[in-house]
């Protein structure tokens, strides 16, 4: 029988799962407890929100992209009460109009928010959001899959009591492994809330009682090896890179695609420059100009190149352009701009 590097590989021991939660929590700069989910994100995220949410429970949902009204539904259906905060998805939410709907609401006591909104290229200011939160006496949860390794995440600093990452944009790893990092705050949120997944893969709290509490010395089932070695791969490579250097490289792309997207006579969807998201640049395609015929034509000049059309809403008007992960790469934004202004040409 032949080998194949991929397959028949030994099981990942407790100490080397424990070892990786230590170095995302290095990472997400938390003292807090993080737990790995053998998962896409959105495991994570619909297992902290069902989780955090109960009936009689009043959260407010910032929706500013797709996603935040994924989180609406999913609050709804846990019996929560939703107040709405939504912003044009051209723009960043402030913290002052957190501030308001807080004032307004008195009894929201849970706050769902995400950090880069990579479907229209905007960015959150959570450092100014999270501290209003945590005066309010409400628990954050953040939802920073997108802005990981590609701008400052303070996860303790800022005050965010949920913080659910994916390895799979910026750190440049695949899809199928997450992380979330649980404040104490949060871990008696879900205690007390009859309603929380259990016995569930869904379940925060049965990692937390099978494997945090007995000590960490037997994983609660088998870890997906090949994708808890990727995610050790990815910190490897961003230790060896430099956080900060990460992020810049993460910026300077985002930076270089924007003066990029105006030279070709584009108008950027976020149309202020603060708000805009290092993992991804939108545009507003030219009157007359579908974006989805227009994301095909680039990548029929070049198929390699990281462009789409927006979805939903958005299909017909905004274009994208990715740079995350080994996509932010002056070249490879040179390539894809290149091909943008050939479809344009066409």
């Amino acid at each position: 029988m032949s080998h194949h590097p991929l397959l028949d590989l030994p099981p990942l021991t407790a100490g080397a799962f424990a070892a990786t939660e230590r170095r995302m929590a290095e990472l997400l700069g938390t003292a807090n407890d993080v737990v790995i989910t053998q998962g896409e994100a959105l495991l994570p995220l619909e297992g902290a929100i069902r989780g955090a949410a109960r009936p009689g429970s009043t959260a407010l949902n910032v929706v500013t992209g797709p996603y935040g009204r994924t989180f609406g539904d999913w609050l709804r259906d846990a019996g929560a009460q939703v107040v709405e905060l939504s912003v044009p998805f051209d723009r960043a939410v402030t913290a002052d109009q957190v501030a308001r709907a807080l004032e307004r609401h008195r009894g929201i006591d849970l706050v769902s928010l995400v950090h880069a909104e990579a479907a229209t290229g905007t960015s959150n200011p959570v450092a100014g959001i999270g501290p209003v939160v945590r005066a309010h006496g409400a628990l954050l949860m953040l939802d920073a899959v997108a802005s990981v390794a590609a701008e400052p995440l303070r996860t303790d600093a800022w005050g965010v009591d949920l913080c659910v990452v994916g390895a799979q944009k910026a750190m440049g790893g695949p899809a199928g492994v997450s992380a979330v990092a649980v404040s104490e705050r949060a871990w008696r949120r879900l205690a007390d809330n009859p309603a929380a997944p259990r016995r569930s893969y869904l379940s925060l709290l049965d990692w937390k009682e099978r494997w945090i509490d007995s000590g960490r010395r037997a994983l609660p089932h088998a870890p997906a090896q090949l994708e808890m070695l990727a995610l050790a791969a990815c910190l490897d490579r961003i230790e060896a890179d430099g956080l900060d250097a990460v992020i810049a490289r993460h910026r300077g792309a985002a930076d270089r695609a924007r003066e990029g997207a105006f030279d070709l006579g584009l108008s950027p969807y976020v149309t202020d420059a603060r708000d805009a998201a290092p993992v991804a640049t939108t545009v507003r395609t030219p009157q007359g100009i579908h974006a989805g015929a227009l994301a095909a034509a680039a990548l029929t000049a070049d198929p390699e190149v990281p462009i789409a059309a927006g979805a939903g809403p958005l299909a017909a008007d905004l274009l994208r352009v990715d740079h995350y992960g080994r996509w932010a790469d002056p070249a490879v934004v040179d390539r894809a701009l290149a091909a943008l202004g050939a479809a344009l040409k066409r």
